[in-house]
């Protein structure tokens, strides 16, 4: 009779706190900022104070002379190269023009912050005003003053057949176009029984991360290239660097750091590449650190656009063609973004919704402002903040609930979506319903409270390589090596659940270690929801390789072979009958010198997944008729879900990527006034902080259906995108005001509120 044995620890679906917590909250974890190598200098940077003026000539002879000053560099005194994540158009330090308030001038390496200070005091640079463009739409314009003489001698990598027809700098001032059609856009207008126009605008927001944005540079006798910094994917880093450098790849070393909050803004090289080059003139290792005023006016905050919609539909409420024309300000320069267009304003601009007929036109237009970049979700809370209002503003006009006209026409089984794509396992109308339920949505409501609903869509990422490497160790611990860094939200955790899972091993006993570029196999990094998926399979192949190996080393042991050995609760098994815990196999292994067992996983996505994941929210708010303020009552968020890995991460996710969309919809403005960001320090910059946060209510429409690990989807980028859409629409149920730009305030509010005083 076979023995009965119970099955080991079990991992996944478990909530367990961040593997990295106890490090950061006791302070031993390092961040970019913390690196301290003997010798170690300050790097500074001086900025203009000109939205747009050519450099007439620099004087560094009095900041070279103060004491303590090791190195004044300007951009004569670089190589001719211009660095980008995608797009290479920015230099490391401007040589002939400045093109945005902010942009680096001048660089200095000094032995104490205030030495730099002092010699950056002392720079001398003779401006001579040229004309500047702060709008996109301006900057269109035929007449407009040209940003970039010559835009079409950057270099980028060849562009990638997605988002539809796409080229760089197409004509005046527009760093990059993408069309997408499908259908036929006039005649589906042309049968349509009524035509919906509305244009939305959207403010630049910032990402809003703890730690501003950091580095180091170390140059070694051998001439190795060690980097330290803020990055989310330090390969991809490892490989711009290399090119800014002139260098071999192998001659660059990437090194891990924690990172203190990401939200795609730690993506680009920020100060590394010039943090590099201080290094090399003062033969000293520098480290630059950014102060919350440089983040806020010299970052890579999220795009401010101007959004134009037009709908046609039928008398029963069926969409039948849409246009879509997505006007986003890049700024200065278009180096910030991993792609040629902003991968979620077009995916977002129909929605998840059924269209026969479809234009969608997305432009990226250089302006006399701050470089913008990547945030959360990138262009999909901006255009679905238009669609979503949209929607709500056609069902007004026709007389049908908001919710009945979504699901009219959303996506179901046998669909396919906007942008040609064909998913199976389609949740959005059971999506919406729970979140509808769950919000009590037909339910009556107090004088001034009014309910909003906005959905988004976002399939889980799947591009790139995904890289793992597994050890066991003679004291039985496995040590996870990755080249992913974890941003803050727990995907070491989750990968250590993955192993865990597979080799029914405790949580404690798996260490998660992020690797260097050197040691760590290539891993594509953090952003486009992939981490868990991506990096997740490839954890799970090195684990169930080690799985195979442990058996095969049972084998050994038994003398018999790996067929006739199974793996049980920690325990392993010959066909015979006889067992060895792992503790006992561990100490064999030792003892024959098979320790430490090292295996290795590597995953390529086959290509796009064919499930996607969908997130339904209702806002409940109450207005003041007398003031304009907004009170956000509650929240419910519904997310379509595969096996959820860490419950505990997940929720932080959601509620987290909530309280964002929250800060968007309702408070952050980075103000610009004549290509100035006003809003320079957080005490005008309004975050939203716990006294903001209204009840939260969290639904979770589950299936088995992930391309994960254990069927796990995607959670990061959802919950922040359609808080500005809901929270607009419950503001126009409650008091009939409907807003059409970001953010939501009081005074916009008491102002329509006035206005509809004096019409009535």
């Amino acid at each position: 009779m076979e023995k009965a044995v119970m099955e080991g620890p079990r991992s996944i679906g478990q909530s367990a706190g961040h593997v990295e917590g106890p490090a950061k909250v006791t302070g031993r974890a390092r961040y970019s900022a913390d690196i301290t190598l003997p010798g170690m200098l300050w790097g500074r940077a001086l900025r203009s104070s000109f939205p747009h003026a050519r450099i007439v000539s620099i004087d560094l002879s009095a900041a070279r002379r103060v004491p303590g000053v090791h190195a004044v560099i300007s951009g004569a005194d670089l190589p001719e190269v211009r660095i980008g994540r995608f797009l290479r158009d920015i230099p490391v330090l401007a040589r002939d023009r400045v093109r945005f308030i902010g942009e680096k001038v001048v660089a200095v390496a000094a032995e104490t912050p205030d030495a730099a200070d002092e010699a950056l005091s002392l720079v001398d640079v003779e401006y001579e005003e040229l004309p500047a463009v702060f709008d996109p739409i301006e900057a269109m314009a035929p007449d407009a003053p040209l940003i970039h003489e010559h835009p079409e001698r950057y270099e980028h990598p060849p562009i990638p057949p997605i988002g539809g027809e796409s080229r760089y700098h197409p004509f005046a001032n527009v760093c990059s176009q993408s069309i997408y059609r499908r259908g036929d856009l006039a005649q589906g207008m042309a049968t349509a029984e009524r035509i919906f126009e509305h244009t939305f605008v959207v403010p630049p927001v910032h990402q809003g991360y703890i730690e501003p944005h950091a580095c180091a540079a170390a140059i070694g006798p051998d001439g190795k290239i060690d980097i330290w910094i803020s990055n989310k994917t330090p390969f991809i880093a490892r490989r711009q660097l290399a090119a800014a450098f002139g260098v071999p790849e192998e001659r660059v070393r990437v090194n891990p750091t924690s990172i203190g909050g990401d939200f795609g803004g730690k993506g680009s090289l920020m100060d590394s590449a010039l943090c590099y080059f201080l290094a090399r003139a003062s033969r000293r290792p520098v480290r630059m650190v950014m102060n919350y005023t440089e983040e806020l006016t010299a970052g890579n905050p999220r795009h401010s656009g101007v959004i134009s919609l037009r709908t046609g539909v039928t008398r029963d409420g069926t969409i039948i063609a849409h246009q879509a024309k997505l006007i986003f300000n890049c700024g200065a320069y278009g180096a910030f973004i991993p792609l040629h267009f902003l991968h979620g304003s077009v995916h977002s601009a129909a929605g998840p919704y059924r269209i026969p007929h479809i234009e969608i036109e997305s432009l990226r237009v250089y302006t006399n402002t701050v470089p913008r970049g990547h945030f959360r979700s990138p262009g999909a809370p901006q255009t679905t903040f238009a669609v979503e209002s949209h929607m709500d503003m056609i069902a007004g006009e026709l007389g049908m609930d908001p919710l009945e006209f979504r699901l009219r026409n959303v996506l179901v089984e046998g669909d396919e979506s906007a942008m040609g794509e064909r998913f199976h396992h389609i949740r959005c109308g059971e999506t919406l319903t729970a979140a509808a339920d769950a919000a009590k949505w037909n339910s009556p409501k107090p004088p001034n409270v009014g309910r909003g609903i906005g959905i988004y869509e976002r399939a889980p990422g799947a591009f790139g390589t995904s890289g793992a490497t597994l050890s066991l160790d003679r004291d039985g611990k496995l040590i996870l090596i990755t080249g992913a860094a974890d941003t803050g939200t727990g995907s070491f955790t989750v990968l250590a659940q993955v192993v865990a899972e597979e080799l029914q091993a405790p949580l404690a006993d798996v260490i998660v270690c992020q690797g260097d570029t050197d040691t760590a196999e290539w891993e594509e990094g953090a952003g486009g929801s992939r981490l868990t998926h991506m990096a997740g399979r490839a954890t799970l192949i090195a684990a169930s390789e080690m799985k195979r190996a442990l058996i095969e080393l049972a084998a050994r042991h038994f003398n018999c072979t790996s067929e006739q050995v199974q793996m049980r609760a920690r325990r392993f098994i010959a066909s015979d009958g006889r067992e060895l815990d792992w503790k006992s196999l561990v100490a064999w292994a030792a003892e024959h010198e098979a320790l430490p067992l090292t295996r290795s996983g590597s995953y390529v996505a086959a290509g796009h997944p064919d499930v996607t994941c969908y997130v339904a929210q209702v806002a409940e708010v109450e207005v003041d008729r007398e003031t304009g303020q907004v009170r956000v009552r509650r929240m419910v968020s519904a997310h379509d879900v595969g096996t959820v890995i860490n419950p505990l991460t997940h929720q932080g996710q959601i509620e987290g990527g909530l309280v964002q969309g929250l800060g968007q919809a309702m408070s952050e403005h980075l103000l610009l006034r004549d290509g100035a960001v006003t809003t320079a320090h957080l005490g005008d910059y309004k975050l939203p902080t716990a006294m903001d946060i209204p009840e939260l209510t969290t639904v979770l429409v589950e299936s088995q259906t992930g391309p994960g690990p254990f069927a796990g989807k995607s959670i990061g980028e959802l919950s922040n995108v359609p808080p500005p859409a809901a929270i607009a629409n419950a503001v126009f149920d409650a008091v009939g005001v409907r807003l059409t730009d970001l953010p939501i305030t009081a005074e916009k509010i008491y102002t329509a509120l006035r206005a509809m005083e004096k019409r009535n």
